[in-house]
């Protein structure tokens, strides 16, 4: 017998709406993840775009979510699932790499999101932690007064370089072709007297002396290098889906992205995945939380028909 109806991988909106929507319709839940609720949210300035809760942080918003699972009761642990396997039963097992832990399900949903891409520049690996970050949200205030870096020109560069000019003595954007966020954002970036915006250029060398002193950018079409100085670089141009350790069971895209259906199911009985982590055109928390409501539903058809 299962120890759970469902397991839950991954604690962001698509994880925890889908906790809730699982726990209303009676099934046993377990989540996991190997850092705190919330996922990606939790390193967001502000969230504008969540219907109902106007402005609010991706922080507050997110211990809102954590916060009505556990008035659900539902358990969660910090586990790093290294593999889900399905028995000829169909039973799911879930191995974590803490202590051994295995649980298993009826059913698994996979919501582990992604990770952040990195540029693979000389200086990048050197300096990621000392100088070198991914999260405005973290390490912005040692940065108040000080010359910063932001790289990429999509919607979480932009919105955090607007939190950034806030801090910082000047803020340079350098997009390796042009700002693609959201037009008002875009217009509120520019508007800052500390921002140069520098379409067109793309860092090509990490330099310092222990500590990240300045990038090097290179002009993409004319060839053309200048250096910044800057005491920190902050790094937004793309994602990569957290999906490695579910390779075994055959649901994912030639990129690493889960291929689920309408209703949340991959081609495995039984598997369900939503989220950023699966194929799909726009990545928002208010999308995240919709799949993780039609994948809990689907999950819980899949049991009932089970029992």
């Amino acid at each position: 017998m299962a120890d759970y109806d469902l397991v839950i991988i991954g604690s962001g909106p698509a994880g925890m709406t889908a906790a809730i929507y699982a726990v209303r319709a009676d099934l046993s839940v377990l989540m996991l993840d190997r850092l705190a609720p919330g996922g990606k949210i939790i390193n967001t300035n502000e969230i504008q775009n969540y219907p109902g809760v106007g402005t609010v942080s991706g922080a507050e918003l997110a211990i809102q979510m954590f916060q009505h699972t556990q008035e659900l009761s539902v358990p969660f642990d910090y586990k790093t699932v290294k593999e889900v396997r399905v028995e000829e039963d169909g039973t799911k097992t879930v191995l974590c790499e803490e202590e051994d832990a295995v649980y298993t399900a009826r059913a698994v949903l996979l919501c582990t999101g992604t990770n952040s891409r990195t540029l693979g520049a000389p200086g990048e690996a050197q300096y990621i932690g000392n100088g070198i970050s991914f999260c405005a949200i973290c390490d912005g205030a040692a940065c108040k007064g000080k010359d910063v870096v932001v790289l990429g020109g999509g919607n979480s560069a932009v919105e955090e370089a607007i939190y950034l000019a806030g801090l910082a003595k000047s803020v340079t954007v350098a997009v390796r072709s042009y700002l693609k966020a959201d037009p008002i954002a875009c217009d509120k970036l520019r508007s800052f007297e500390n921002v140069t915006v520098l379409e067109g250029w793309n860092a090509s060398e990490f330099c310092g002396d222990g500590r990240l002193r300045s990038v090097r950018l290179k002009n993409q079409t004319t060839g053309e290098e200048k250096e910044v100085d800057c005491v920190q670089a902050f790094e937004y141009i793309g994602q990569i889906p957290a999906t490695d350790c579910f390779r075994g069971l055959g649901v994912l895209n030639a990129a690493g992205y889960v291929e689920a259906d309408g209703q949340m199911r991959t081609k495995v009985p039984g598997i369900y995945a939503a989220g950023d982590c699966i194929v799909k055109n726009l990545r928002q928390v208010i999308t995240a939380c919709a799949d993780g409501a039609i994948a809990a539903q689907s999950a819980a058809h899949y049991i009932q028909n089970l029992k």
